[in-house]
């Protein structure tokens, strides 16, 4: 019999801790009809017996105080909500147990957010980690000693498990099925919850809003300058000459400021500027990929399909059913 702790903490995301425990009891009623023991021992945990969510509008009522867990197979840290900072704070009475258990031997699988919390027990310093596409900037600022992998849906190391955005989460309990009973169960819990098993990048869905939480006035400068001149092809050179900096200190700037390189930034942002003409416009592959500065149809479907999973007429097809059938010339 597995073990699994789903923990409850405070300022939590109520179907993050519903959905795994569905889940594993499901798959215990599965095996269950197929002349099988049952597998998972499923318990919500948590520091109280009882703990308020959405400001007190839902009350979950764990089976076991943590105290009272000794050792278990596999803990689950729910995603967060709100303020980061905040909900990881909240939640410091928690840490000691996690570390324990993973001391112990103990799996530990954070869902989306909850990779926060999971990063503040320190496992995650040196090792890669998945976490939801919108807060992965802030995840970086507040543990710059863990590699964020962009883009992934479920990302494992060392016994450590992340997920990404939302119900990415879905993919990682479906791995993790797979791992401690087959992939014949797996496919019938996917096909049973219609989960997309196997999927694994979350690009598809991400939106590039780009780095300015700094405080770095000249490199502010040249992104702005980058997203007014979409339809520019923009050389580093001359973002180094707009800001009066020299290239090399500019390049070196520019990463730290946004994460990326000057032509990682130009590329996503362009790319971007792409998606949003391709959802909500009637023009065509090419008349889009002009808006944009790129002339080499080849290298535009590559790179669009590199950051989001896509070509360019299949992101169209899935988010923009309006749009009125042209001649494409690249797919």
């Amino acid at each position: 019999m597995k073990k699994v702790s789903i923990l409850v903490p405070e300022s939590s995301v109520m179907q993050a801790i519903a959905d795994p425990q569905y889940l594993f009891t499901t798959v215990n009623q599965f095996l269950i009809s197929a002349g099988k023991a049952p597998l998972f021992d499923v318990e919500l945990v948590g520091v109280k017996k009882e703990v308020k969510l959405n400001n007190g509008m839902f009350s979950v009522h764990t089976d076991r105080q943590l105290k009272e867990v000794n050792q278990t197979d596999l803990v689950f840290i729910p995603a967060l909500f709100g303020d980061m900072p905040a909900a990881v704070a909240k939640n410091k009475a928690a840490v000691p147990w996690i570390l324990e258990q993973y001391n112990k031997g103990a799996e530990v699988a954070s869902l989306c957010v909850g990779a926060f919390l999971l990063a503040s027990t320190g496992l995650l310093n040196g090792k890669k980690c998945s976490t939801h596409w919108g807060f992965q900037n802030e995840f970086r600022e507040m543990y710059p000693d863990v590699e964020v992998v962009e883009g992934n849906i479920v990302t494992e190391e060392k016994r450590l498990y992340s997920s990404g955005g939302a119900n990415s989460y879905w993919n990682l309990l479906l791995h993790l099925v797979e791992k401690y009973t087959n992939r014949e169960t797996a496919i019938l819990a996917s096909k049973y919850f219609a989960i997309d098993i196997d999927r694994d990048s979350q690009a598809t869905f991400a939106m590039f809003k780009g780095q300015k939480n700094h405080t770095d006035k000249e490199i502010l400068k040249a992104q702005e300058y980058i997203e007014k001149n979409i339809h520019e092809k923009i050389s580093t050179n001359e973002l180094a000459k707009i800001t009066a900096i020299g290239r090399r200190t500019f390049e070196r700037r520019f990463r730290q400021a946004t994460s990326n390189s000057v032509l990682e930034y130009i590329q996503r942002i362009k790319i971007e500027a792409a998606k949003k003409q391709f959802e909500t416009s009637r023009k065509n592959i090419n008349e889009v990929m002009y808006d944009v500065g790129y002339t080499d149809t080849k290298a535009f479907r590559d790179l669009f399909k590199k950051l989001t999973g896509l070509s360019p007429i299949e992101y169209r097809n899935k988010y923009n059913k309006m749009a009125i059938a042209k001649p494409e010339y690249i797919s």
